[in-house]
């Protein structure tokens, strides 16, 4: 295991510089953010990628369903002089009660390949974008080389790379022999039905008339070089058009979408 998934505070810091060189400036090119923009981040964990944009002027709000997580996203944003909303919860529970329930930016970052209900997750989300609203996703390509987050393994599976790949009960039995402990195993296990491709993600996003805004997809992932001194570099175009084989090669995916009509009004 690296140290920055034990050091949240550190790894909230790197969170931070990472969404402030490239998500912001991403989401930027399509919808140029202005004060008092709300901003809600789905799965935000301690809250880093919520700091730029609280620097910016946005109103941000942050949910996730770890009590730990959202206790130190308030501890860090409270250090850091800045003012946020965050609950601790699942989603899916989460209501619109109205015009203030609804943000004009929403992240997705590395949440959708652990959810299972993705059309009822995706369904959810539409009636918190305002009209003309966009969300931004990231999540890696599930067969890339560490599509299967094995990096939070305590043991040298922590850097085999494709091994989540393996069927399931032959992956199990590779991380129990190197000493994973179970709660290690099955949430890895989980992780590998969860998955998405690159292909099963734009097929999601037809078919519930969300349009492809923008895409880029990271050779080297933008956060990399935060996490191991790296110049990140977007996919070549011809490896980017070869479906599936792109999966392979594809450490991070950047869309931005909206909706091709505007959200309905909350009940």
């Amino acid at each position: 295991m690296q140290k920055r998934h034990s050091d949240r505070r550190q790894y909230f810091i790197e969170q931070a510089a990472t969404s402030e060189e490239f998500y912001m400036n991403y989401i930027n090119g399509r919808l140029p953010i202005e004060r008092g923009f709300r901003v809600l981040e789905i799965g935000c964990g301690e809250g880093g990628n919520l700091l730029p944009f609280a620097r910016a002027g946005c109103s941000v709000s942050g949910i996730d369903r770890s009590a730990v997580r959202i206790s130190q996203a308030r501890d860090f944003f409270r250090d850091q002089n800045c003012s946020a909303r965050f609950f601790d919860g699942d989603f899916f529970e989460m209501e619109c009660r109205g015009e203030a329930d609804k943000y004009h930016i929403i992240l997705v970052h590395d949440v959708i390949e652990h959810i299972r209900k993705k059309d009822a997750f995706i369904t959810h989300i539409r009636q918190f974008l305002r009209p003309g609203g966009i969300i931004f996703w990231a999540f890696p390509a599930w067969q890339m080389p560490f599509g299967g987050h094995q990096q939070i393994c305590k043991s040298r599976c922590s850097g085999l790379p494709f091994i989540h790949l393996l069927p399931e009960r032959l992956y199990r039995s590779v991380l129990k022999f190197n000493g994973e402990d179970r709660r290690c195993i099955e949430e890895l296990t989980e992780i590998k039905k969860c998955g998405v491709s690159i292909e099963q993600f734009e097929k999601l996003l037809q078919s519930h008339s969300l349009l492809i805004i923008d895409r880029r997809l990271w050779f080297i992932n933008p956060h990399y070089k935060q996490k191991f001194n790296l110049k990140p570099r977007r996919l070549y175009p011809f490896v980017a058009g070869m479906k599936y084989v792109r999966n392979f090669f594809t450490t991070s995916c950047f869309y931005i979408t909206k909706y091709a009509q505007e959200a309905p009004s909350c009940n």
